[in-house]
């Protein structure tokens, strides 16, 4: 056997376990591609949906419990350094525990973006009670998973105009390519004087 056909071989017994550490590291992304492999047969939808789903929740609770650990001790320490001061921490969690389930969502819609470890750190930080907090982050991935994997599994509709040994490939690097567009245009519009 070759190396190719081993690394084949590989990817198609574990891809469901592949599509749950893509979904935990990078997950709209991996959302989208999925989708992509569901349209053109690569994966199951039940299966591929609850990887996706499972790796989603799980890095939400990772950041949450980083937050809730490792955030506070973090700004004592260094926060001088980035003007963290406990004014600006004390007003931010005031605004927080306002507006908390407002900012919950819009972090799960713009996951895209880049600010969503952010905002669910800062969630683990203030304390937010965690069985509100898994349930916003369940519900919302309920609806966002599903959403972006239908945005792949349409999208795969112009896979039809691909070569068939390039359909794979091309259905994985063009979220990627996607969300990366997506974050430098947020990094962009961050440096710009409103």
């Amino acid at each position: 056997m070759d190396f190719f056909t081993i690394l084949v071989a590989f990817l198609e017994s574990s891809k469901y376990a592949l599509i749950f550490l893509g979904s935990f590291f990078e997950g709209s992304a991996v959302m989208m591609a999925t989708g992509l492999l569901w349209h053109v047969g690569a994966v199951e939808f039940w299966p591929a949906y609850g990887a996706l789903m499972a790796g989603d929740v799980l890095s939400d609770i990772t950041w949450y419990l980083i937050g809730y650990f490792a955030a506070r001790p973090f700004f004592a320490r260094f926060g001088h350094f980035i003007h963290a001061t406990p004014e600006v921490i004390g007003k931010i969690e005031r605004r927080f525990h306002q507006y908390h389930l407002r900012i919950l969502i819009i972090s799960k819609l713009t996951m895209g973006l880049g600010l969503a470890a952010l905002i669910l750190t800062v969630a683990g930080m203030l304390r937010v009670s965690f069985v509100r907090y898994v349930t916003i982050n369940v519900l919302g991935g309920i609806v966002w998973v599903l959403f972006l994997m239908g945005v792949g599994y349409y999208f795969g509709n112009l896979l039809q105009y691909v070569p068939k040994d390039f359909k794979i490939a091309l259905a994985i690097a063009l979220p990627f390519l996607f969300f990366f567009a997506l974050r430098a245009l947020n990094k962009k519009l961050a440096t710009l004087d409103w």
